[in-house]
């Protein structure tokens, strides 16, 4: 008898089914007796709901087989080209390296997901990672951020959607699936860190998993334990505030933060997020190497969730294998401009996600339930560079996306009244170029069944003022999203409904600079021992693609190591005064 572990993947049964249904699909598919299957283990669970009538479950499963040597013949002859059954792929994640005894620990700023999962890797691999982050840990940020939400706290720069122990992403849907492939183990090594940290264990075999705020909070706790118990070192309300840099050649020396320390480091990771404009600036002043990238903006709509269920799963609305419904759009203007649904929240908020105290920002958020009563989604446009032409101060200036961002976000922050509540209008309104009434929202809630809801309660915290949002974004911009909205309307019946919620502004979808790397080492073009990471960087988006990015790093600085210390070289290199 031969044993082999086989990876079957694309077998579909009906919603309605059960285990023995299941295993009987199998043996089916492989045309097998029940005696050759010793077990089987899922790997993926997802939903194919193209035909809205025979939605099916689609799975992914490895399977443990003892088979004759003739049936694995006829077994290997039947699937000979099929992608669908092949052995058990390897993906397990492989250290590159091991610390040498004299390495100077390195640091890692920033303590969102690429931060952390850097930090993470670099501590699991023997080095002592000192971790510099300029917000709270995420139980005094927590309440920092939604009190602010609830009108019970000040804003804080310092403490808010943006900066914090998590990152943005710790106010979000908690996604953790990523739109570009990634390398399997890299993905496998980030979700099963997550559940070691506290992430449910379904997050490993849902097809888009995600977790939500709450339990991320739980989990970016379980990361710092983690780092700390390999060694490695947190620090929170550390904001660094510049580089020392060798003269001679223009590599890293240390850091330098906003109390006056002087931290020695010759390997310094900058995962700092797309939102440390201050950061971005003295970047610029230093001479790092950087430059504009294009990003997008846009506004938040708002539907009810059970609009979206019906439109998408039909009758099976509200079946327990399904779970609330998302949608992905995408529409290719008439003016070159692609219009997009970005950052999907089913069941979820539209949040505050503002870094500084004189504009507005949203964003989406879901906790893990997905049980809010709205469905909410970003509708962005894509900013070009000749778009940030006017905004520059110089040619190729890197700060003109940011320049750009923070006008537009001071713009929603004077509509929406100036008093942190955001700019919102009717979709039925906005395509009519007419205003949005208060009394319409008053009508909305008082709506008290979704049956009857013809207009969208607004979820935003810490609220919305409702008028014109023209003035908001780029006229250009403004007609793209108009020009969009009724072919998104086509292909989910029920998305132009007049009473569905937009608010402004989204303007936080990525990085609007990438901080220049080589592509061997990821070090800085220029700043040799500066290892730029992470979506602020540019090379990422979204909590997977970021983490990824974070082990990416650690392993390049782990394979790029400076010259080893002597006594008094390291003497030379402990922390003191700037």
């Amino acid at each position: 008898m031969l044993h082999l572990s086989e990876r079957l993947s694309e077998l579909k049964l009906p919603l309605e089914h059960s285990p023995a249904d299941l295993e009987a699909a199998i043996l089916r598919r492989l045309q097998l007796p029940a005696a050759s299957l010793v077990g089987y283990t899922l790997v993926k669970r997802s939903i194919d709901a193209r035909r809205r009538g025979a939605i099916q479950v689609v799975y992914c499963l490895d399977l443990e087989l003892t088979l004759q040597e003739k049936e694995q013949r006829r077994l290997r002859r039947r699937f000979a080209g099929d992608p669908h059954l092949r052995p058990t792929p390897d993906h397990s994640y492989h250290f590159v390296a091991q610390a040498p005894a004299a390495s100077l620990p390195p640091v890692v700023v920033g303590a969102g997901p690429c931060g952390y999962f850097c930090a993470l890797v670099l501590a699991q691999m023997g080095y002592r990672p000192l971790l510099l982050e300029r917000g709270k840990p995420v139980k005094q940020r927590t309440a920092d951020t939604f009190g602010f939400w609830r009108g019970e706290r000040p804003f804080q720069s310092e403490s808010n959607a943006q900066f914090g122990e998590g990152g943005a992403g710790t106010f979000s849907d908690g996604k953790l699936y990523s739109q570009i492939s990634e390398p399997a183990a890299y993905v496998r090594k980030v979700l099963e860190e997550l559940v070691a940290a506290g992430a449910p264990a379904e997050i490993l075999t849902r097809h888009r998993p995600h977790i939500g705020t709450f339990k991320l909070a739980t989990v970016v706790r379980g990361l710092r334990a983690r780092i700390e118990a390999l060694g490695g070192e947190v620090r929170f309300e550390q904001r660094v505030e510049g580089l020392d840099l060798d003269p001679a050649d223009h590599s890293v020396r240390g850091v330098l933060l906003a109390d006056g320390q002087r931290i020695g480091a010759r390997q310094v990771v900058l995962a700092v997020g797309h939102s440390a404009r201050d950061t971005f600036v003295w970047l610029n002043r230093l001479g790092v190497a950087m430059e504009p990238k294009p990003f997008a903006v846009g506004l938040r709509i708002e539907h009810p969730q059970s609009l979206i269920d019906a439109a998408l799963w039909g009758e099976a609305a509200g079946h327990p294998q399904l779970g609330p419904a998302e949608y992905k759009l995408v529409h290719h203007g008439s003016d070159g401009r692609a219009v997009y649904s970005f950052c999907m929240c089913p069941g979820g908020l539209v949040v505050g996600a503002a870094s500084e105290a004189d504009g507005v920002v949203t964003n989406g958020m879901s906790q893990h339930s997905r049980n809010e009563r709205n469905a909410n989604s970003g509708i962005v446009v894509n900013v070009t560079l000749e778009d940030l032409r006017p905004w520059q101060q110089r040619p190729g200036d890197p700060l003109a996306g940011m320049a750009f961002q923070r006008h537009w976000e001071r713009q929603a922050f004077s509509a929406g009244g100036g008093d942190h509540r955001a700019p919102a209008q009717f979709l039925g309104d906005f395509m009519a170029g007419r205003e949005s009434s208060e009394a319409e929202q008053r009508d909305a809630e008082g709506s008290a069944s979704e049956d009857l809801i013809k207009i969208v309660r607004a979820s935003y915290l810490p609220g919305v003022r409702l008028g014109r949002l023209d003035h908001c974004l780029p006229a250009p911009m403004i007609a793209a999203i108009r020009e969009a909205l009724p072919h998104f309307a086509k292909k989910i019946r029920g998305f132009g409904m007049a009473g569905a919620l937009l608010t402004g502004v989204e303007t936080r979808t990525s990085s609007p600079l990438r901080i220049s790397r080589q592509g061997e080492t990821l070090q800085s073009l220029n700043t040799p021992g500066l290892f730029p990471a992470g979506e602020g960087a540019g090379y990422a988006g979204g909590i997977l693609s970021a983490a990824i990015d974070g082990i990416k790093v650690a392993e390049a600085l782990a394979l790029n190591p400076p010259l080893l210390l002597s006594p008094e070289e390291r003497d030379g290199f402990a922390c003191d005064p700037a």
